[in-house]
């Protein structure tokens, strides 16, 4: 392998993705752990989705990045990185290889069966993300449910924005195909400029099962620990309560389906002070008083 696969980067950053990640909201001690895994990840996602590497050697670089991670080879910087932070931390590099073996679905596997095959998908690629953040911030497990929900949904929000690229780009499907079955709807309405009724529909019936899942992590922000943790958590559930009510009304396949950084930003402001003042009136007001009310 002449070059490392961090040289195949699509370019994409921290700042370009859908919620934040490590924001100022978050320590400054914990910041360095966190974007190192960020790094490590958005490096091997960038892989599985590379348009011009074929399956085979998706999966090799995939495991390149993974020899890098656990001191078997030193040729991935960002593997190396990571695995430094880990050791000084003494996490774990469970969560990392759990995102890797998602990446090597993704360079293999194209369809998915119904609900559960995708939520399966989720356990790897997003749920592992928000388990390392509370690893880092000594977070219990007990919070794990919570997180499991609140990053099973934010993935399937970016399938669901995306739907349609994912298809002519890579010729990949998340959205069930019992789904699309039960809606009346064929694979090729994903290569059209508009989506047809039908697939608006099979759509919206994903985007209200993700505000269940949304719904199972409502309590997430207020368990934590770490009161800036729980207020970062708090924006990101603001602003997937936002994008699926876009996603519930809006055509991802002929208009915008994202939010702009400004639009971004307000929403965010708005969840950091729903949830600080949350935090304070359930530090001020006696227990049986606030779940009165």
């Amino acid at each position: 392998m002449k070059t490392s696969s961090g040289q195949l980067r699509s370019g994409k950053g921290s700042r370009d993705e859908n919620f934040p990640v490590a924001s100022w909201l978050i320590k400054p001690q914990h910041r360095p752990a966190i974007l190192a895994f960020y790094e490590f990840v958005r490096v091997a996602d960038d892989i599985a989705d590379h348009a011009s590497l074929t399956s085979g050697e998706k999966v090799d670089r995939l495991n390149g990045l993974e020899a890098s991670l656990l001191g078997k080879s030193d040729h991935e910087p960002e593997g190396v990185r990571l695995r430094s932070v880990l050791e000084a931390q003494r996490l774990t590099p469970r969560h990392a290889q759990d995102l890797l073996d998602a990446f090597r679905q993704d360079a293999t596997k194209q369809r998915y069966t119904n609900w559960d095959d995708l939520i399966d998908y989720c356990s790897r690629s997003a749920m592992p993300v928000g388990r390392f953040v509370l690893d880092v911030h000594g977070e219990s497990k007990a919070t794990w449910p919570a997180n499991d929900a609140l990053c099973a949904a934010l993935q399937i929000i970016n399938h669901l924005q995306d739907c349609g690229s994912d298809y002519q780009r890579l010729n990949r499907i998340y959205i069930p195909l019992d789904a699309m079955a039960a809606a009346g709807v064929s694979v090729d309405m994903l290569a059209r400029n508009r989506a047809s009724p039908a697939l608006r529909e099979c759509l919206k019936g994903l985007v209200a099962q993700t505000a269940d899942l949304l719904k199972e992590s409502e309590g997430f922000a207020a368990s934590v620990k770490d009161r800036r943790l729980g207020l970062e958590i708090a924006v990101i559930q603001t602003l997937a309560k936002r994008l699926l009510r876009i996603l519930a009304r809006r055509d991802p396949l002929s208009e915008p389906v994202h939010l702009s950084k400004a639009q971004a930003a307000g929403y965010a402001m708005r969840g950091a002070v729903g949830a600080g003042l949350h935090r304070l009136l359930r530090a001020v007001v006696p227990a049986h008083r606030y779940q009165v009310q």
